[in-house]
This record gives C-alpha cells, sequence and structure tokens, in this order.
C-alpha cells in the first residue's frame, strides 16, 4: 500500500487497498452514497436534516409574504431583498432535501407540521420595519442553529457539514442584510436581548 510522509515525518497509509475498496463499494449498494468509511448516524443525520428544511421553508414562506406585503415609500429596496432571500432560501431547501434523500431518507415537505419542526417561527410582522426585525430575529436563530450543527457533524460527516457551512454563510449575509435595512429605516437596531 503506497505511503507518504506528513508534516510530523511520519508513514501513514495514503490510500486504501484498491481492490479491498472495489470490493466494498460493490458491497450493501440499496445503502447508496452511505458507505462503511461514513461516520455518522443516518437516521439521525436525517432527523436533524428534516428539521433544517423545515427552518429553510418557514424562511422561504416568510420572505415571500414580506417581498409581497411590504408597503411605504422606501419599500421597494427591501421588497428586492426579501425576495432575493426568498430564493436563496428555497436553494437551501432543495440541497438540504438532496442531502436527505443522498441518506436514505425522504424530505418532509408536509406544511401541516412546517411550523413545529422549524427553528424560526413564521412571523408577519405589523409594518416594514417589523418585518425586517423579524427577518433579522430568524437569520440570527438560523446562525446559531446552523454554528451548533456544524460542530455537530465535524469530522464524522463532512458532507453534510459542509453544506450547512455554504448554508451558515449566506444567512450570517441575509443578517447583515437586515441588519443593515433595519438600521437605515429605524435609524439603530433596537433587538430584545
Amino acid at each position: 500500500m503506497p505511503t507518504h510522509a506528513d508534516q510530523n515525518g511520519s508513514d501513514k497509509p495514503f490510500l486504501s487497498d484498491i481492490e479491498a475498496l472495489r470490493d466494498r463499494a460493490r458491497q450493501h449498494l440499496e445503502d447508496g452514497a452511505v458507505t462503511p468509511a461514513y461516520r455518522g448516524d443516518p437516521a439521525k443525520t436525517i432527523e436533524i436534516l428534516q428539521a433544517v428544511l423545515a427552518t429553510e421553508l418557514v424562511c422561504v414562506l416568510r420572505y415571500s409574504m414580506h417581498a409581497v406585503a411590504a408597503q411605504g415609500l422606501n419599500s421597494s429596496g427591501p421588497k428586492a431583498e426579501f425576495a432575493e432571500h426568498a430564493r436563496e432560501e428555497q436553494e437551501h431547501a432543495m440541497e438540504v432535501a438532496e442531502r436527505i434523500v443522498q441518506l436514505g431518507g425522504t424530505p418532509d415537505f408536509n406544511p401541516d407540521t412546517l411550523t413545529a419542526r422549524s427553528a424560526s417561527q413564521y412571523a408577519q410582522g405589523a409594518d416594514l420595519v417589523d418585518m425586517i426585525r423579524e427577518d433579522l430575529i430568524a437569520e440570527r436563530i438560523a446562525v446559531e442553529h446552523y454554528r451548533e450543527l456544524v460542530r455537530y457533524f465535524g469530522e464524522d460527516d463532512p458532507t453534510t457539514r459542509l453544506m450547512l457551512e455554504r448554508i451558515l454563510a449566506v444567512e450570517e449575509e441575509h443578517a447583515d442584510d437586515m441588519h443593515d435595512l433595519l438600521v437605515a429605516h429605524q435609524g439603530e437596531p433596537s433587538l430584545d436581548h
């Protein structure tokens, strides 16, 4: 088996025995992408991702509603931002749903249980500033939740972790966008701590 020296100078196996790798790949084809090297718990990962999917779908609905309901002379910028965020949240939902399928699950798009499974809440907001505030709160929830999940998956499931890291980066950008809008429309942010 080929070896290479790591930074400390010790020899480590570089690649699996290719014949053994080929033999393992032919076993348990019904498991799809979940190979013996997967160190996570597929059932638990699917359960967690169902909640992530619900969170993203609730965000799609909230941002979509805000994109059509925002009113006032200064609403065109926020309306466009809400619509863009709704589209990006939809992309996240589809990526998460595809990962659930890769792990052998069936994505749960049931609207009857979305809000119960979501980390974020669906809040309409009474006016434009209130909508922005609710979206900022929801993004802050998502950012904290996804940070926890990135730590949870660690090296046990790097594919899921990397997907969540990409989504987290966009959620942080969304939070920053909502913060900027709140400052622009209210003068300064006022979140209850």
